[in-house]
């Protein structure tokens, strides 16, 4: 793995919860009524604040909540996980930063992202004549490659982390020595090369049980056993997490993400 310069970056977790969110609709489980503010999820993205840079990872479905709580003014850059609807359905929020900004705004995702953005958002990537009413983004989408060992966003460096997602590929991102991973079922061992020796791991865990393309408790803990990071916290929690239970019962160095979560390195 390439060798960074050693940087300050921010991250905050502006959603931890799954693609329904929590509390889920119509649900009255423990934890969907819970009035604690850590057991309210919404859908899983970061904003990582960095050489004066900053970049959202998705466009959530609750993007401008999630803006407005934060007070993000700016977004320098978006770099795209995968094309799930609840990683994705925010992007029309970006509209705002381009009247702040004056400038049009630049997107990255791999193969599978690039198509999927250009084939449900056709208005804003394949328009050929102006669109009645006006008020489309103004993106510029970029093919990223998974298996470079280090890309150039806006002048900052970024190491890109290959994941398996069912049959598809995600992508996690490391932000020096913190990293990025959600939407996972399998980390192949030449992305896991390249998440060694991180202070802050960011990682999937959607529920207790199994499933066909996230990882459950017992398979996240796996990987922080074997990766070691100083500190964990896990994200895209579905309601089986109740932040009062598991507090406790989590191994030490391991903890449930919330949102407004901010971690400095």
């Amino acid at each position: 793995m390439s060798k960074l310069p050693k940087t300050s970056v921010t991250l905050t977790v502006l959603g931890s919860g799954t693609s329904t969110g929590v509390p889920l609709l119509g649900c009255k489980c423990k934890v969907c009524r819970s009035r604690n503010p850590k057991n309210q999820r919404l859908r899983a993205s970061a904003w990582v604040q960095t050489q004066g840079k900053s970049i959202l990872i998705d466009t959530a479905t609750d993007l401008r909540q999630q803006a407005f709580r934060e007070k993000i003014l700016r977004v320098d850059a978006v770099l795209y996980t995968h094309p799930h609807a609840d990683h994705i359905h925010g992007i029309d929020e970006l509209r705002s930063f381009n009247f702040l900004q004056n400038a049009s705004i630049p997107l990255f995702g791999n193969a599978w992202t690039c198509e999927e953005l250009n084939e449900k958002f056709g208005y804003i990537f394949r328009r050929t004549a102006p669109v009645e009413g006006g008020g489309i983004p103004q993106l510029e989408l970029t093919q990223i490659d998974s298996s470079s060992e280090v890309i150039d966003i806006k002048g900052f460096s970024v190491i890109p982390i290959s994941l398996s997602h069912g049959s598809k590929e995600s992508v996690g991102y490391r932000f020096d020595s913190v990293a990025y991973i959600t939407d996972c079922s399998y980390i192949p061992p030449s992305s896991l090369d390249r998440l060694k020796g991180l202070s802050v791991l960011i990682l999937d865990c959607l529920r207790l049980e199994p499933h066909g393309t996230h990882f459950h408790l017992d398979q996240a803990l796996k990987v922080v056993s074997e990766l070691r990071p100083k500190q964990t916290f896990l994200t895209h929690l579905g309601h089986d997490f109740d932040h009062a239970v598991w507090r406790k019962k989590l191994p030490k160095g391991v903890a449930l993400a919330y949102d407004g979560l901010k971690i400095r390195s």
